[in-house]
């Protein structure tokens, strides 16, 4: 089991190099297809939606006070509000309904 261990690190770290590096060695122009460009630029906002989603619902122990927080946030980051306040906001709902619902 233990010399196993080698051979998926080594698979990990290949894909990892592959991945990074054949967009690098196949892609030599800039890209012009509007549509390609315009899904390359959503591809880190998505990737970080998708990370942080379910944590936002289970970090609280209960559901229904994650989606609470993550309804406020979206609301009051819609509104123009900062960063700082949104992510006060989440905190405290988060907390005070997580009381009320646990």
């Amino acid at each position: 089991m233990s010399g196993n261990i080698y051979i998926y690190i080594a698979i990990v770290a290949i894909t990892s190099y592959l991945i990074r590096v054949l967009p690098l060695t196949l892609i030599r122009k800039p890209i012009k297809n509007k549509f390609f460009r315009s899904f390359l630029y959503y591809v880190p906002y998505v990737t970080l939606a998708v990370m942080t989603f379910p944590a936002i619902i289970e970090a609280t122990g209960t559901p229904l006070a994650g989606a609470l927080a993550l309804v406020v946030g979206i609301v009051m980051a819609w509104k123009g509000l900062g960063l700082f306040p949104v992510a006060i906001a989440c905190c405290v709902v988060a907390y005070i309904a997580g009381l009320f619902f646990h």
